[in-house]
């Protein structure tokens, strides 16, 4: 073969091979795109009526607490109780030194008796005024007449001008000791009105401090429980002084600051007539709602709510989250709290296992059948047998696929 031929044997060698494989290769399996979906839970809806809830957190207050104060100015002879001790109704708290109150009692009496006495002595002198005054008119009648025969003889040159001056000084003297009695006698009446109203006076101080006096000794006004104690027998107190303090057993309220977006609900049931009841923790102990505070602020009303039951264990100052129960709402659906989206959306599973956003009215939050927080809420799309999803997905959008994890939720 020449030399020159065989680049040109090679070359066609090569080509044919290749010619060869490209028939000879199998054919390549089709890809065809499948769309991923997201495995999910849902929840079958069935609307129904539940109580919607609120936590507070509130503090325990005694509304009928009494604070027992000093009535007098004295040392403290007697205080039986101590801090936190239980009492019954008309037990002895605290009383002042009998030494102390005595002598306030007396000084009392003795100014109404001596009062009583300067009255008594004011009718005696207006009795002698009245007839002292009838006889001093009869000295001014002689004076006068005396007067008239004296100055009728010195006309006759019978008598000296000396005896006519004598005659007229003693009208005078005669006139005026009349007009001084007389005025004695027209003050009377005042003299008489001021004595009686300084009596009046005294007679109230001696019952106050009467009164001061029985109360120098402090008993229970109920069964309950002592606190505030500040003071020690032998202290020196001082008149209005706080001694200690006491509060009934029974009747303690817990005051907690509602937000203003419930206040007009919660008011609203109270005038209706419905019972509100809030529970602790545990459901240790059982609140009902009575009323609100008359005032308010930016950030809520305080609403009162009375204990119900006993009170073993709590004490005024102390603080107590509870959970108090809203009016029922008809045509609500509890769900789990991943089942919300932003403010007021969720996600139902269509026919065709897509995603389907709708909006919600949140009512509130729920307790589950376990206790757990669940969230309240409704709308129109909520309806029997809608599936809704409960798995939170940050990808979630309308027309997204999933696929159902597991059994249904009821």
């Amino acid at each position: 073969m020449s030399k020159k031929l065989f680049p040109v044997v090679i070359l066609a060698i090569g080509i044919a091979g290749f010619i060869l494989l490209k028939l000879t290769r199998p054919e390549p399996a089709q890809v065809t795109a499948t769309e991923r979906s997201w495995r999910v839970e849902v929840q079958t809806v069935e609307p129904g009526t539940h109580t919607p809830i609120l936590p507070l957190y509130g503090e325990v207050v005694a509304p009928e607490q009494v604070t027992v104060v000093a009535t007098l100015a004295g040392r403290i002879g007697e205080r039986p109780v101590a801090e936190g001790q239980r009492v019954e109704a008309g037990e002895l708290l605290v009383a002042l030194d009998e030494v102390d109150v005595q002598p306030v009692l007396a000084q009392a009496r003795s100014q109404v008796a001596d009062l009583e006495a300067q009255i008594r002595s004011e009718q005696v002198r207006h009795k002698n005024d009245i007839n002292a005054l009838e006889s001093e008119k009869a000295i001014e009648s002689n004076a006068r007449r005396q007067l008239e025969r004296t100055r009728s003889l010195v006309e006759r040159n019978l008598a000296s001008r000396e005896d006519l001056e004598s005659a007229t000084d003693a009208l005078a003297r005669a006139e005026l000791t009349v007009q001084t009695r007389q005025r004695s006698v027209d003050d009377h009446p005042a003299r008489l009105q001021s004595l009686e109203a300084r009596l009046a006076q005294a007679q109230a101080n001696l019952e106050s401090t009467n009164r001061d006096a029985e109360r120098s000794q402090a008993f229970a006004p109920f069964d309950g429980v002592v606190t505030g104690v500040q003071v020690a027998p032998g202290d020196q107190v001082s008149r209005n002084q706080a001694l200690l303090s006491v509060y009934p057993a029974e009747g303690l309220e817990l005051r907690a600051r509602v937000p203003e977006l419930f206040r007009a609900e919660l008011q609203a049931a109270l005038d209706r007539g419905e019972q509100l009841r809030a529970w602790s923790e545990g459901r240790d102990y059982r609140f009902e709602l009575t009323r609100f505070a008359g005032t308010s602020d930016p950030t809520g009303t305080e609403a009162i709510l009375a204990l119900s039951g006993s009170a073993a264990g709590l004490r005024p100052g102390g603080l107590l989250p509870v959970t108090l129960e809203r009016p029922e709402r008809e045509q609500t659906v509890s769900v789990s709290f991943s089942a919300l989206y932003g403010a007021n959306a969720v996600y139902l599973m269509d026919d065709d296992n897509r995603m389907q956003r709708v909006e919600v009215h949140r009512i509130g939050e729920a307790r589950g059948v376990n206790g757990e927080r669940r969230l309240l809420v409704s709308g129109e799309a909520l309806v029997s047998g809608a599936r809704l999803i409960t798995t939170h997905l940050p990808n979630a959008i309308t027309g997204l696929k999933v696929d159902l994890a597991g059994e249904q939720q009821q």
